[in-house]
Parts: structure tokens; sequence; C-alpha cells
């Protein structure tokens, strides 16, 4: 039986634990990072989401600054409006243009730039900053971007280090967005489709199977209640005839 000394004891230890966990994974998630909005697909178009959180108690972040990859520029960079914040989109010459579509790219975004106006990241919240994005490159794995955090005491943290793969996790890790197979279209609408036709597909057998299991039920119902019938009508004449042969 634990005496209270002994529950004081796993208490303690329990708290430090969690506050340890607590502090390995506050590190990890307070980084800048992006993430697709669905699938980022190779050469298709794609929303992208920055997660910026704010990593100080004393003040708040009035700037994010991302800078986007020169070795793989995107031409078509598109912002959703934030309540509170300016949104600057700086595009840059091309050393060598780009075909899309048909037309030939000189410059492409280099740089998006939000900026609070009225509102801000304060501390123990984040905000994500939306982009529509493409056309994505089909020779990479993933777009590196550099960002810059700005805060209201003029602190600029600099979230430039690029993560290698098999190192360690660098201290201000680039946010980086991973790039899946190409499949259907460069709009991904193929794909979406030949996942909707699956799924209809599994629906479409799991209610065959769904069917046949009540068909299957349904005939071993009936063929017990013949049966029982037969036992039934059985017993009933041997009655009948045990009670004859009783009178005779």
């Amino acid at each position: 039986m634990f005496s209270a000394k002994n529950v004081t004891r796993v208490s303690v230890a329990g708290g430090v634990a969690a506050a340890a966990l607590l502090l390995l994974a506050g590190p990890a998630s307070a980084h800048v990072s992006v993430q697709p909005v669905g699938e980022a697909a190779k050469g298709g178009y794609a929303t992208i989401n920055f997660k910026v959180p704010n990593e100080r108690d004393d003040a708040s972040t009035v700037k994010v600054e991302v800078n986007f990859p020169a070795d793989h520029p995107l031409a078509s960079v598109m912002a959703e409006p934030i309540a509170g914040w300016k949104i600057d989109i700086t595009k840059s010459k091309l050393a060598e243009p780009l075909k899309l579509h048909g037309n030939t790219i000189t410059e492409a975004v280099s740089k998006v730039t939000w900026t609070a106006a009225g509102s801000k990241i304060a501390p123990g919240q984040f905000q994500q900053f939306p982009l529509s994005v493409g056309q994505l490159p089909e020779d990479a794995d993933q777009l590196v971007f550099k960002a810059l955090q700005t805060y209201d005491n003029k602190e600029v943290v600099r979230w430039i280090e690029e993560p290698k793969e098999g190192a360690a996790e660098p201290e201000s890790p680039a946010p980086v967005l991973k790039l899946a197979a190409a499949g259907g279209d460069e709009h991904g609408a193929a794909a979406g489709t030949d996942t909707a036709a699956k799924s209809d597909g599994a629906a479409h057998d799991t209610a065959k199977t769904e069917t046949a299991s009540a068909d299957s039920s349904d005939t071993t119902a009936r063929v017990l209640g013949i049966a029982g019938i037969v036992v039934g009508a059985g017993g009933v004449a041997f009655g009948v005839l045990a009670g004859r042969r009783r009178t005779a």
C-alpha cells in the first residue's frame, strides 16, 4: 500500500518528467514551419501555410519575411488577405527565363513580407500566413524557404539554416516544404478524381459485402426456421402416435 510520502514522491517525479518533456518539445514546436493544405505535388499548384509561433514572453512578432528559393523560382504566388497585416510581394529578374503554359516568364517572386498593421503575434500565440504557389518544380523533392521573424523590441530571428538528412536539427532551421510525387494533371484534379473513384469503389465493395452478409444471415434464419417447424411437427406426430398406443 502506498503511503502519503510515496504518493508525494511519485507526484514530484511525474511533474519533473512532464516538465522535462515540455522543455524538450517546446523549442522543436516553436520553429517557423511550412505545410501544404492537402498535397503539394511536383509540377502542380498548391496552397501552403507558413506557421509562425511567438517564442518570446516579453515581445510580439510584428514582421515576417519569407525568401523564396532562387534555384527553383515560382512564377505564380498569391497571398490570402489577413486582417491586421500588410502584404508585400517582391519579384526579381530571372537569370534564365521560364516557360509556363506557353508563356515566357522573365521574373519570379523572390520574397513575401507580412508587416503588422493593427495586429501582431502576441506571446503564447501563433499566426498562419497562407499562399497559393506554383508551378512547383518537377525535379526537386523539397523547397527550402528562409524566413526572418521580427519582434517589436527590434529583435530579428533568422530561420535560415537548411536541415541536412541524417544530421541533427539545426538551431534555427529554415521552413522546408516536402513535395509529393506528381499524379494526374498539374493542378491535382486527376489525383483527386482517382482518390474519389477508389473511395467510391471501396464503398461499393463494402455495400456488396454487407448485402451478401445480410442475404446469408437471412437464408440461415429461414433454414433454421424451417428446421424448427419440421422438428415441431415430428414431435406432435410422435405424441399423437404414443397416445394412440396407450389407448389401444
